[in-house]
């Protein structure tokens, strides 16, 4: 008995130990918040955790009236539920994006910007969001589907996207002609519009007869739909001038 108390106050022990250097254990993480000193760098909430508000059909004055709904703070794309993409209603020239992701088993999909409702349909620059493991497009194309390309058109260097199933954190800094692309904490791809490099790489793509493709715009963000589930939280983004 006396040994089974010591035993019971030894764990007990381990676990008030983990709690002062863990915090609660069943804290809650708060999502889709801005802290004061994001507010106060000029950040805004692409997206509050509660409702999608801001975001509508490519040409459309609204959201499409399925596939995407309001899952657990999340926008969750709804696999095979139609509605296709959506786009900010805003439009952004130069700015620091970021937000978390996370796509299912087999899952495909992307972030677009530079995203123009002056053309026919909504081409840009992807930043892809795949399960790079069992999705076959990953396979494709020497490296350029992979989660963080410029899909099709330049791979990542040294990208290193958690498992489907797992969130990842994203960055794209448009700036000036200069754009980045970050994963997890690493940058792993950039590249200047207007480039010779950029030109010779996109012309090896299939965007080759694309006009104007690689060139900079005023811009609409897009969410993919490509047909699969993917969730997407904390989306924010800061102008910068």
């Amino acid at each position: 008995m006396k040994g089974t108390m010591k035993n019971v106050v030894r764990m007990f022990c381990t676990l008030a130990a983990a709690s002062v250097l863990t915090g609660p254990l069943c804290a809650e993480d708060k999502f889709n918040e801005l802290t004061s000193a994001e507010r106060k760098e000029g950040w805004k909430l692409l997206f509050d955790g509660k409702q999608i508000t801001g975001w509508r059909s490519f040409k459309k004055t609204a959201m499409p009236e399925k596939g995407w709904e309001v899952a657990e703070g999340c926008i969750h794309k709804i696999p095979k539920g139609g509605g296709g993409d959506i786009i900010t209603d805003a439009t952004f020239e130069n700015f620091d994006l970021r937000w978390e992701w996370k796509v299912a088993l087999g899952a495909n999909s992307g972030l677009k910007y530079f995203i123009s409702e002056e053309r026919k349909s909504a081409l840009g620059h992807e930043y892809q969001l795949i399960d790079d493991e069992r999705h076959p497009d990953a396979k494709l194309a020497e490296g350029k589907r992979v989660s963080a390309s410029f899909y099709d058109v330049l791979k990542p260097n040294g990208a290193k996207p958690k498992p489907a199933g797992e969130w990842n954190s994203s960055r794209l800094l448009v700036k000036g002609n200069h754009v980045e692309h970050w994963l997890n904490g690493d940058k792993v791809l950039e590249y200047e519009l207007g480039s010779e490099e950029l030109k010779a790489a996109v012309a090896k793509s299939k965007f080759k007869t694309v006009d104007d493709f690689g060139s900079r715009v005023q811009c609409h963000l897009l969410l993919q739909d490509h047909g699969d589930e993917i969730w997407f939280r904390n989306l924010k983004i800061q102008e910068l001038k």
